[in-house]
């Protein structure tokens, strides 16, 4: 009976390690966009832990807006996605790298950049207020956009369905 409770706590000790370790870094990989600038735009997010398994994929549809909006709104997607996958005690403790392809955004998110696009402060907030309260470890990489073919794949499916949203919103326009 003892040993059975003994290899219970062993195993209950592993998992925790386990999950403990799961959330020690994450890599966020982010794509935002806009056809026509501005038009139909979206965002995409992959999440994945150091071993680079997937952890979550997150798209979102935009309607109209800018590029370099889309691109903090990926970012922002992506904060948000990691909120709801990492336990609130490892929050503060975890590791977070945002890879994307736009080095403005990149470094305006690293302070090194001033932001002159007036519509981007609130976004530039956002993003700060959700590093302050929950990913204060977080560091921001520009990467070549051959190595973000994942998250622009699901910028460009949230971009396909804010194009539809677009098209059916002046539909119904037309037909009153």
């Amino acid at each position: 009976m003892e040993s059975i409770s003994l290899i219970q706590s062993v195993q209950r000790l592993d998992f925790s390690f386990s999950c403990y370790n799961q959330w020690m870094k994450c890599v966020a990989y982010t794509d935002g966009g806009a056809r026509g600038n501005p038009g139909p735009a979206g965002a995409g997010a992959v999440v994945m832990n150091e071993n680079g398994e997937v952890l979550r994929e997150a798209h979102k549809a935009l309607g109209r807006a800018t590029n370099n909006f889309a691109e903090y709104s990926a970012v922002l997607l992506a904060l948000e996605t990691l909120k709801k996958i990492i336990p609130v005690a490892k929050r503060k403790e975890s590791e977070i790298e945002i890879k994307m392809d736009s080095e403005l955004v990149a470094r305006q998110l690293a302070n090194r950049y001033e932001i002159h696009e007036e519509t981007l402060f609130p976004l530039f907030i956002k993003v700060h207020n959700l590093m302050i309260s929950s990913f204060p470890k977080v560091t921001f990489t520009h990467i070549p956009r051959e190595q973000n073919k994942h998250a622009d794949r699901l910028s460009n499916k949230a971009m396909n369905e804010s194009e539809e949203k677009i098209k059916n919103e002046a539909e119904v326009t037309i037909s009153r």
